[in-house]
């Protein structure tokens, strides 16, 4: 049986209650890993394995790092989707008795880390909770450890939206119920997002302040996601904010899967923001106004008069050029005041960290004058409302350095006249030391020495340092020998002595007091965290609309006007993503007008002539005006869209074993299922993953159910030409094509919606641009001659494309199940074949299969076909 040290105990029983994260154990200067701690992190972080003990049979597996850059080691820890516990010592050496006491002072998790480079200014890092509140709904709640902003939703669905949900918003950890996380655990492995566990939920009291004016069935989830939050910290969670909720109808809902599509804040191809809306946008010069733009992106408004308070305030900062320019230069001297209020309320903050709080809060009234004083009404409204926090600064002014060090411990953090006692210790330290500086000159004057030098060290303290070739020629009945070095001796003399107690008694109250005093002014700025909070959210605010007025100026936007109707009118609208790519190439306007007697539209014409892209410009423009700025188009007359659903490109879904077209119908259940009149609906060759007339009967019947049963503003684009003649049955239909024309026998695409349908679809020309083997290509169109010459043959008449209903008045009479049985074979005793078809069949039994070629195989099936046909 092994026997442990005292201390080893001590590590084993700490460890019993962490044993989801690796313990960082706390010796002397080292973070110190054991057993299996050791092994798996040594390999994760490319550090030496050793072992404790190293001389009895069962050695203890054991690496360390040093405390002073151990953040490194946590942040990779953390990065990887693994927890890091911090054990500290908790009492002092000096008066332990035995082992010193040690505890876990924190747990960081890939959603609570605060600190690092894996944080990005710009971007809110959350953590998330989820529980099922009813048979299709899900209570979700966030928060930013960090900033302290917060928030509650439902979320409508399965788990797999619950999981689309969190990457949106890029959150790497979920508090979940032991119930929810075997239904998300597949999905969380695939998506990279720690799930973690917590059973219990915080009081009532303590958490009534941050839930108690939610709907009921959302503060269990909230007060959990605090629970697990104040259990991980261990610290105050004063600058957490109340959870935010607004009614769903005040905000343009995007799902997820629309978000995606549509390219708002991450990109498709990179996963990135290039390419992105965000990333046009994103003209903000503080960390603040970037994470506000992307939650504004998220959650576009959808109230008229909250849009048009927006737009107001971007057309007063577009016409004043100075105003703006001004503006900018203030804001880029203001930090991240809502992540340094975190600090303040964890109590990491240093004095580095409430210098730039102060430099920050100088810029404020200054930014209130040239609000107030600008001339223009809702900017003056905008700078009355801001709290320019000068008692905070004036606090900050007279108690912190101009240029403090990065650590509290070094002293020089507190502001001389501050403290009577702490000017009091740094004078006996300071005028000690030119005492120092006086006894140095006065021995080299004595001994004649002129490199003779008095210093300090940690060990001896102060010495008088005489190199060894002065020796024999001094007088040394003054001196005591202290220490002696290869090359020198080190002495002190009783007047030395005498002065380095004073001095070194003074330096050490002197940091003693200071760190003290720093201490108490973090406690005492922590009542001030909300109104630094409330200043923050004005700044982040007036930060975004400077950078919609930027980018107006910039790419020639339009004020767009809002009506009470569902008409949608853009004229020569474009895709400001695509356009900004482009860069000096000349992008194609398009118009796409929408009534309500037509505000359906199908869209046909070539792969590559930018039906998707038509498609997306509309409903970014949507976003771009309700959450504020101007959009890319001449003119813009929208209605308030309460939604906007697309179904965009081509995504299976391995995780769930569910296809391409799989996924597709998935999508689109969705979005007919929850859309309403006041939505805009886009969807992009429904039916391309399923043979032709499967694919065509599913696009018609979605069709038409839009068009009788939901209403919605819709955009419909189609490769089936079949489809164009529901414009004569779908009286609020419209048939418009992205026009292309052929010359020389090539493709030019000329980019521009006409209406009426298009006659071609040019796959064979695009697979030339795509510069296919020439050999393929010119099958292809022997191919195709063939393929429409038969169609045209059997092409069904419009009565076979009439509008039917959807729903079955009279269900058929129930069959047995052989009725329903469908039979492989023929089961007639005497099969009647015909000449030809026996011929096809001889045909089939002789051919050598294993060595037929793709396209002779496809030849002779053809040939085979008009035999049956009798097309001989």
């Amino acid at each position: 049986m092994t026997t442990y040290t005292p201390m080893m105990q001590q590590y084993m029983l700490v460890k019993q209650d962490y044993k989801d994260a690796f313990l960082f154990y706390r010796l002397g200067d080292f973070y110190e890993l054991f057993f299996d701690d050791a092994i798996n992190a040594s390999q994760l972080l490319e550090i030496t394995l050793t072992a404790r003990a190293g001389n009895t049979d069962n050695p203890i597996p054991m690496c360390g790092v040093p405390h002073h850059s151990a953040q490194g080691y946590i942040e990779t820890l953390v990065a990887k989707g693994y927890k890091v516990a911090i054990c500290e010592q908790t009492e002092d050496p000096k008066h332990a008795k035995g082992v010193v006491k040690r505890e876990v002072v924190q747990v960081i998790t890939p959603g609570t880390i605060t600190e690092g480079k894996a944080l990005d200014g710009k971007s809110n890092h959350f953590i998330a909770a989820a529980e099922s509140i009813g048979e299709t709904e899900i209570a979700f709640a966030y928060l930013d450890v960090s900033t302290g902003e917060s928030n509650c939703s439902i979320i409508e669905g399965s788990a797999k939206q619950l999981i689309q949900q969190v990457q949106s918003y890029a959150i790497k950890e979920v508090i979940v119920t032991e119930q929810l996380q075997l239904l998300l655990a597949e999905y969380a492995e695939a998506g990279g997002i720690v799930l973690s566990l917590e059973t219990e939920e915080m009081e009532g009291v303590r958490a009534a302040q941050y839930v108690n004016h939610l709907p009921a069935n959302l503060q269990g989830v909230a007060k959990r996601l605090l629970q697990y939050v104040e259990r991980t910290q261990m610290r105050s969670l004063s600058h957490i904010q109340p959870f935010n909720y607004t009614e769903a109808n005040n905000f343009l809902r995007i799902d997820t899967n629309s978000k995606r599509n549509l390219e708002l804040i991450q990109s498709i191809r990179s996963g990135d923001s290039k390419g992105t809306l965000l990333w046009l946008l994103d003209e903000t010069v503080t960390a603040m106004g970037g994470r506000k733009l992307k939650q504004w992106l998220h959650q576009p408004l959808a109230n008229k008069k909250a849009i048009e308070s927006r737009q107001s305030i971007v057309t007063e900062l577009l016409e004043d050029f100075f105003l703006r320019d001004e503006l900018t230069g203030l804001l880029k001297n203001v930090y991240d005041l809502e992540r340094l209020a975190g600090r303040v309320a964890f109590g990491s903050v240093g004095g580095r960290d409430l210098a730039q709080l102060r430099e920050s809060l100088r810029q404020v009234p200054k930014i209130q004058e040239k609000l107030i004083n600008s001339g223009h009404e809702k900017c003056s409204i905008l700078g009355q409302k801001l709290d320019v926090c000068d008692d905070v600064e004036q606090l900050l002014a007279e108690a912190i350095t101009d240029h403090p060090p990065i650590s509290i411990k070094e002293g020089d953090v507190i502001r001389d006249g501050y403290n009577k006692q702490l000017d009091e210790y740094r004078d006996a330290s300071r005028n000690g030391k030119d005492w120092i500086a006086q006894l140095e000159q006065k021995e080299r004057e004595i001994t004649g020495i002129k490199n003779l030098k008095i210093g300090y060290n940690r060990v001896f303290g102060y010495y008088i340092e005489i190199t060894k070739s002065h020796l024999n020629n001094t007088d040394l009945s003054r001196f005591e020998r202290k220490q002696t070095l290869a090359n020198a001796e080190r002495f002190i003399t009783e007047e030395l002595k005498e002065k380095e107690a004073l001095i070194l008694n003074a330096e050490e109250q002197s940091l003693a007091l200071e760190y003290n005093l720093f201490v108490a002014l973090r406690d005492r700025l922590k009542v001030f965290i909300p109104r630094v909070q409330a200043l923050a959210a004005e700044i982040s605010e007036l930060d975004v609309l400077m950078s919609f007025a930027a980018v107006t100026d910039k790419y020639r936007f339009t004020k767009p006007e809002f009506h009470e109707g569902r008409g949608l009118r853009i004229i020569e609208g474009r895709h400001p993503v695509v356009e900004k790519m482009l860069n000096k190439q000349s992008y194609v306007p398009n118009d796409c007008i929408l009534t309500d007697d037509k505000n359906m539209m199908l869209i046909t014409g070539p792969n590559m002539s930018g039906k998707s892209t038509y498609m997306r410009q509309v409903a970014l423009i949507v976003v771009l005006a309700q959450i504020g700025c101007y959009v890319p188009a001449d003119e813009a007359i929208l209605p308030i869209t309460d939604q906007i659903f697309t179904r965009i490109g081509a995504a299976d879904d391995l995780v769930a074993g569910q296809s391409t077209f799989m996924v597709e119908m998935l999508e689109s259940q969705h979005a007919i299922t929850h859309a309403t009149k006041n939505s805009l609906l886009l969807f992009d060759e429904i039916g391309r993953g399923t043979s032709t007339y499967d694919g065509m009967s599913l696009a018609q019947a979605m069709m038409e159910y839009i068009h009788e049963e939901i209403g919605a503003n819709t955009l419909f684009s189609t490769h089936y030409h079949e489809l164009t003649d529901l414009e004569n049955e779908l009286v609020r239909l419209q048939n418009v094509h992205v026009s292309a024309t052929e010359q020389d026998g090539r493709v030019v695409f000329l980019h521009k919606v006409k209406k009426g349908a298009a006659d071609k679809s040019y796959g064979v020309h695009v697979a030339e641009l795509a510069e296919m083997p020439e050999a393929i290509l010119q099958r292809a169109r022997i191919l195709l001659e063939q393929f429409e010459a038969t169609h045209t043959a059997e092409k069904p008449s419009k009565s076979d494309l009439k509008h039917t209903p959807a729903v079955v008045e009279q269900p058929p009479e129930k069959q047995t199940d052989e009725e329903l049985q469908l039979s492989l074979f023929s089961i007639s005793e005497e099969p009647a074949i015909a000449p030809e078809q026996q011929e096809v069949l001889d045909a089939l039994t002789k051919l050598n299969v294993m060595g037929t070629t793709p396209m002779q195989a496809m030849t002779l099936l053809y040939e085979l076909q008009q035999k049956l046909l009798g097309n001989k």
